[in-house]
């Protein structure tokens, strides 16, 4: 029998800077501040994030955070997406912030529109035109 899973609560990002990160997710991506934690036993910072009231993102600061491999074809998490409604003016915003953007691509399922970038630490990042 499955789980009755209702949606997804967050999703965790470990970054390797967290002021570059907290500035690429809040001032470039435009999510929300719900909250920011130091814990100074970990010597870490917790910054809780919302696209339109809703929590989407735990980012993590960790003092000497180990690599990881963040390929679109690796193992494990691919990429995140976020929708958008023009997907021009969305790349334009991230070219002005001197983000590289990949050509845009069609879903040959859906006919949809889309492209990636990266964040600070390589994360692959979608855009999707809905």
């Amino acid at each position: 029998m499955a789980l009755n899973l209702q949606k997804v609560h967050h999703i965790a990002i470990i970054c390797s800077d967290y002021a570059v990160s907290k500035q690429f997710y809040t001032e470039i991506l435009g999510l929300d501040i719900i909250r920011e934690v130091y814990r100074s036993e970990r010597n870490s910072y917790k910054l809780d994030l919302a696209l339109n009231g809703n929590y989407i993102i735990e980012l993590f600061s960790f003092p000497e955070p180990a690599e990881r491999p963040s390929y679109p074809e690796a193992t494990g998490l691919r990429h995140l997406a976020f929708q958008v409604e023009d997907l021009e003016e969305e790349i334009e915003k991230l070219l002005s912030h001197k983000i590289s953007v990949e050509e845009i691509r069609i879903d040959p399922h859906t006919g949809k529109r889309f492209t990636f970038f990266q964040d600070p630490d390589g994360l692959p990042l979608e855009l999707y035109e809905g």
